[in-house]
Parts: C-alpha cells; sequence; structure tokens
C-alpha cells in the first residue's frame, strides 16, 4: 500500500509503529516530515506537505498513542 500526504491516520499508525519510544505531542515538525518521507510505504511529492498535514498526522499519532 502506498501512503499518501492524505493518509492521514494510515501514516500516523506507521509512526507508531516505527516510533514507539517517541511521544508524539513532542515531536517538531521538521523531524515528522523526515519520518513520514521515510516510511518505506510513502510514495508521494515531499514537497506537498504544509503545516496542516503535518499538524492531522501529529493529532492522528497522538490520539494513535492513547488507545
Amino acid at each position: 500500500m502506498n501512503l499518501r500526504w492524505t493518509d492521514v491516520s494510515e501514516i500516523a499508525m506507521a509512526l507508531f509503529d516505527e516510533h514507539p519510544q517517541v511521544d508524539p505531542q513532542y515531536v517538531r515538525f521538521t523531524d515528522l516530515h523526515r519520518w513520514v518521507c521515510a516510511l518505506e510505504e510513502f510514495d508521494d511529492d515531499p514537497e506537498r506537505s504544509g503545516e496542516k498535514v503535518l499538524e492531522a498526522i501529529q493529532a492522528a499519532w497522538i490520539e494513535e498513542a492513547e488507545v
């Protein structure tokens, strides 16, 4: 499955699996962007992200970590 920036929930789950030791509420957007782009399943233009997308991914990751 190829992930795109619009796949916010799926990206959050993948980040949760890749970085289980990380508290997502303290992740800087620069690191978050780099980690999303480094996901094996990620296949989108790195330049297409923005602050709103990164905020949504971070919020979904926080939610995933709380479950």
